[in-house]
């Protein structure tokens, strides 16, 4: 069983989310500090599709191409599938999983082969996204933090 992020961690994404829809045009410095605390998180959590043996990430369409929805916490994974329809109609259980970090990086790019764009970070909540050829700054975030 995975353990859920530190709530103090996930709580400062939404402090940081506010941010970013505060700031000016063109000011990149809050977006960055929200991507740099999803970098922080312990685990990446993902509502999975497909069959139980080999889940896939849940992913939305976007205009510019499909992007993977990642969740910072399991609770905001159930949450969200809830909300956008996707528990199962008769038990209400919705399929998660976890990915520690930095793999969780490595995971979600490599469904760049696959067409995948990017990720989206606790849609439909938050809902902000970097493409995934971004990715690679966060996992340098991480190796630059010693972890």
């Amino acid at each position: 069983m995975i353990n859920e992020n530190d709530p103090e961690v996930v709580a400062e994404l939404d402090r940081l989310d506010e941010a970013v829809r505060a700031a000016p045009a063109g000011d990149t410095t809050a977006q960055i500090a929200l991507w740099r605390q999803a970098a922080a998180l312990g685990h990446w959590f993902f509502i999975a599709r497909g069959p139980a043996d080999q889940p896939r990430p849940y992913a939305v369409a976007a205009e510019q191409g499909p992007m993977i929805c990642l969740y910072s916490s399991a609770e905001r994974a159930s949450e969200a599938a809830h909300v956008l329809g996707l528990a199962e109609s008769e038990s209400g259980v919705v399929p998660t999983f976890g990915v520690p970090m930095p793999v969780a990086i490595d995971y979600v790019a490599s469904f760049g082969q696959a067409g995948v764009f990017g990720v989206t970070l606790d849609h439909p909540r938050l809902g902000h996204h970097i493409p995934l050829a971004n990715l690679g700054l966060l996992k340098g975030w991480i190796e630059g933090a010693g972890r």
